[in-house]
């Protein structure tokens, strides 16, 4: 069609029109709001109002060519690819033909003078070329970028609304304008512009108010404690947030990698050399101070993209709360660890691995309150004989090595129902858990120590290890705690008959049930304070004068009166309650020093400690506090060991010990020489006095084999700078004796039995032969010339004197 062929106007106003149809629709095309999806950059134009607009003034097919002529003009200037050019092209001729088509079907005309009908009419044709466009263009950029197409749809559709609304008013007052004069229509271009400048403004604010929201959400998202879920959240948040193809994270430390999507993470694990392909955009991940650099965040697309200001911007503020996020992480997760590991190595024998007494005394005591428990449960305790022997005899690390070898055994002929566990030493035991009958029991145990007759190999050395065990079949009363007990009982009953295993029986069952009630009545005794403390003096052979005296705990029960410490002492030991009490004797012990001091008498007291209390690291600050809390120096306190310790224990208390030496404390070796190991103890522990037992002070007037350990100790204790103190002495002979071989001090009935802190006060005021302190008359006149035995040097008893 030709321009002169436009209606009722002449060439010149038909080349007006013309211009002003392809020049409308090439700003419509080119005043675009541009929107990047992925990396595929693709924009809204004004060209369907464009269309509407000059369909409104001229003939369908004039519109139809200008748009095409349009649209090529403005392709060409922007430069864009052939394939765009012909899909823009064709495109809009399209949408062109069928808002005309609509206008035809309404029988529209430009000189019908119904305002109510020209607006229908533009509004149907307007709605038509809206709809073809987005039927067109939107599955395109779906099928393009790879975006669902009821996003596309459903994305920003308010806006899209409003939007089409302000054209379509556009579109009817164009009309309104141009039914004036049709030349008119220069003058709408401009309009389009500034309406689209005010659009544009809206759409780039409504996009940074969307961007910042979903920032602050996807921050908030990676408010979590689990490394994954920040990873994932991170990943498929920020190919949202950016429009990216693919997010990859590195986390250097971790040397881990994790990338993926929207729809998750695709790949987890080592660091690949894979290259991303296409443009990459990468932040790294540091704090705000930059000190800290946790790995590097990727951006992937597939074509080139450049991101503008504000995704820059955003991208640095992202990567950076990721830093936080994947740090704060990381740190849970190691303080997860830590704290699993505690609660493991609480739980666990450090040497061996396997459960301890506390983790045994737990899972027994579930399993016995567990009434749906299946089958019956036993516990079998296993003791090494004469291990002792191997740690003398080949040391410690032979010893350790072979309890390591003795734990591998038992849990390798284990079931994974059992429970096996180290109690201490030389001691293990298997918790049976649902067993069908009580005799499978004897079976299992018998399979247990079975399984320690092959020899083992130790630094090249074949050692056989033989071991008793006792059975005993879970009670209906008293727990873990009394299985424990009677599988002990059935133990030791294996061990005196020489049998290799016994079960527990009621009838062989020795134990006294008197220690039995009083150990449910402990717990009150404590609370009641019902241990009290006496005191035995020790004194100075030569001069009978008090040097130190001995505090020893008596039970003073409201029903069985005074009760002797070897009827509860074990029960102590053994119902946890043992800090409690050891500070009630020791409190009493230091208050009664502090007393006699305040009348002039300057007595150290000497305190027996528990094997189990030089097992707690917190037991030296507890005895230096209530020093200082009863204003005592640490050398007014002398501890005595007994040589219940056991090698193996000895290198968990050499710590203790330390400490409380180098704190000032005194520290004794009690019943010296019944032991086998004493002297192997006595190289070990830093102590500052040798205690001779009783039985052989009381032996040493008849036995030449007694004489000759008093003697050979107390040259032992000159030799290691030592003092020594005589236990059991009753009578003036031995005193007189003990005296000749060199012993400057001893304790016993000879002096006086042991005395409330008060009566042991009174004493001393009192004194003998006009000597207070003095509770025995000394051996020589003052003044004397004493003739001391050979070897012996003065002063020994001055470790017992104040400082």
């Amino acid at each position: 069609m030709s321009i002169a062929h436009l209606p009722s106007y002449g060439v010149r106003e038909a080349t007006v029109i013309w211009a002003a149809l392809i020049s409308l629709v090439a700003i419509g095309f080119r005043v675009k709001v541009g929107v990047r999806i992925r990396a595929t950059n693709h924009d809204i134009a004004w060209t369907e109002t464009a269309i509407v607009i000059g369909l409104a003034a001229a003939p369908v097919p004039v519109v139809v060519l200008a748009t095409g002529i349009g649209v090529a003009i403005a392709t060409l200037l922007a430069r864009g690819t052939p394939l765009k050019r012909a899909f823009g092209i064709g495109k809009n001729m399209l949408v062109a033909a069928a808002a005309g088509l609509v206008l035809q079907l309404l029988e529209w005309s430009a000189e019908n003078h119904d305002i109510g009908q020209a607006m229908i009419a533009l509004g149907a044709a307007y709605l038509a070329a809206v709809l073809i466009d987005e039927l067109i263009t939107l599955p395109v950029i779906a099928m393009a970028t790879g975006t669902s197409l009821r996003k596309l749809f459903r994305d920003d559709w308010d806006l899209r609304v409003t939007a089409a609304l302000t054209r379509l008013v556009v579109i009817v007052g164009t009309v309104l304008i141009i039914r004036f004069d049709a030349r008119l229509l220069l003058a709408v271009p401009p309009l389009v512009l500034s309406l689209h400048l005010l659009y544009l403004s809206r759409v780039r604010a409504r996009t940074e108010q969307q961007v910042w929201q979903r920032l602050a959400q996807t921050t908030d998202a990676l408010n979590v404690v689990d490394l994954d879920e920040v990873l994932t959240t991170a990943i498929t948040r920020a190919a949202e947030l950016f429009s990216a193809d693919e997010v990859e994270i590195e986390l250097r430390d971790a040397g881990r990698i994790a990338r993926g999507g929207t729809t998750g993470i695709t790949y987890d694990g080592p660091a690949d050399e894979r290259t991303m392909q296409g443009a990459v955009a990468s932040v790294p991940l540091e704090g705000h101070d930059k000190s800290i650099d946790v790995g590097v965040l990727r951006l992937r697309f597939q074509g080139p993209v450049q991101l503008n200001e504000r995704e820059r911007y955003t991208l640095h503020t992202f990567a950076s709360a990721l830093c936080t996020a994947v740090r704060n992480a990381q740190a849970y997760a190691e303080l997860a660890r830590v704290a699993q590991a505690h609660a493991h190595a609480a739980a666990h024998d450090a040497l061996t691995g396997l459960a301890n007494r506390r983790h045994l005394l737990d899972e027994g005591n579930e399993q016995l309150h567990n009434r749906h428990a299946d089958g019956v449960t036993a516990l079998v305790l296993i003791d090494l004989n004469h291990f002792k022997e191997v740690n003398d005899t080949l040391g410690h690390a032979a010893g350790d090595q072979t309890l390591v070898r003795v734990a591998e055994r038992l849990r390798g002929a284990a079931r994974a129902d059992d429970l096996v566990a180290r109690l201490g030493g030389d001691e293990f035991a298997v918790l049976l858990r649902a067993l069908p009958a009580p005799a499978v029991a004897a079976h299992r145990a018998e399979t247990l120590l079975a399984t320690l007759h092959e020899p083992f190999d130790i630094d090249g050395m074949r050692i056989s290890v033989e071991a008793s065990g006792g059975i005993a079949i879970a009670p209906a009363t008293g727990g873990v705690v009394e299985l424990l007990r009677r599988a002990d009982v059935a133990m030791y009953q294996a061990k005196r008959t020489g049998q290799r295993i016994a079960t527990y029986a009621p009838a062989r069952d020795t134990a006294d049930l008197g220690r039995l009630t009083l150990s449910g009545e402990l717990p009150r005794a404590v609370a009641d304070q019902e241990f009290t403390v006496n005191f035995q003096p020790i004194v100075d052979l030569g001069t009978g004068e008090v040097i130190a005296a001995e505090a020893l705990a008596r039970w003073r029960h409201p029903t069985h009166g005074m009760i002797d410490p070897l009827r509860f002492l074990d029960a102590v030991e053994r119902s946890g309650l043992l800090p409690a009490f050891a500070e009630a004797i020791l409190d009493q012990a230091l208050i009664a020093a502090g007393m006699w001091r305040d009348a002039g008498f300057g007595v150290p007291v000497a305190v027996n400690v528990s094997p189990r209390s030089l097992l707690d690291a917190r037991f030296p600050s507890a005895v230096l506090a209530r020093l200082r809390a009863h204003d005592l120096p640490p050398d007014r306190l002398m501890l005595e060991l007994t040589e219940t310790l056991t090698l193996s224990q000895l290198d968990v208390v050499d710590q203790v010990l330390t400490r409380l030496r180098d704190s000032g404390v005194r520290l004794a070796l009690d019943d010296f020489g019944t032991g086998y190991s004493s002297l192997s103890l006595l190289s070990r522990v830093p102590v500052h006095e040798l205690k001779i037992d009783r039985s052989f002070v009381t032996a040493m007037e008849s036995s030449a084999e007694a004489a000759a350990i008093v003697r050979s100790t107390l040259d032992l204790g000159r030799s290691l700078d030592l003092a020594v103190v005589a236990e059991g002495v009753e009578r003036e002979a031995q005193r007189h004796a003990l005296w000749e071989l060199g012993c400057t001090a001893g304790q016993g009935h000879l002096f006086a039995r042991p005395l409330p802190a008060g009566t042991l006060l009174a004493a001393l005021r009192r004194g003998t032969g006009g000597r207070p302190g003095a509770l025995a008359t000394a051996l020589h006149d003052a003044g004397a010339v004493v003739r001391l035995p050979p070897g012996r040097r003065p002063g020994a008893r001055g470790r017992h004197q104040p400082a």
